[in-house]
């Protein structure tokens, strides 16, 4: 199993992203430090994959494709559009592939590139948080339209289990 931290926006959102995919085996959710910073960790998950289901390179369009990677807004403190690597080769892996999905976008790609410093998993009556309870007001009217765009841009990377669940929002 192969590790790639990703932050952007709430890690609730985030998490269930990447809880949706098939290929993903563990979403881990909470706050992320990078190596080199000088300010606080921002929400983030830690995703455990196996890359023989999928690659870091379609996760990392996931990643860009689901949270405004090219939004500085007032916020990013707390939700730093981040790819957090543990390797060198991660690295450049997300470096080319944002080079190469800069394409698809009409703004300049913000996401931060850096090394995973330091983990804090959130405590256990939020995690899973959306698949919990997709009913939460918050779940309905923040969650399910970063689903939406999900599930319309990356149909085919779709878990089975959550296939069901994501047609019918």
């Amino acid at each position: 199993m192969q590790k790639i931290g990703f932050g952007g926006s709430c890690h609730w959102c985030t998490e269930a992203i990447f809880r949706s995919i098939k290929g993903v085996i563990i979403v881990e959710q909470g706050w992320i430090g990078a190596d080199g910073e000088n300010v606080a960790p921002s929400e983030a998950v830690i995703v455990g994959f196996n890359q023989e289901k999928i690659s870091l390179e379609t996760l990392i369009a996931i990643h860009l494709h689901t949270h405004s990677c090219t939004s500085n807004h007032n916020l990013r403190g707390k939700y730093r559009s981040a790819v957090y690597y543990y390797n060198a080769e991660q690295a450049r892996i997300t470096k080319n592939t944002i080079h190469a999905l800069q394409l698809d976008f009409d703004q300049p790609i913000i996401t931060n590139i850096m090394p995973l410093q330091t983990f804090r998993l959130n405590e256990e009556n939020y995690l899973d948080y959306y698949y919990k309870d997709p009913a939460k007001p918050f779940c309905q009217q923040i969650v399910n339209p970063k689903l939406k765009a999900l599930l319309f841009k990356f149909a085919e990377q779709i878990a089975p289990d959550r296939q069901a669940h994501l047609n019918n929002l």
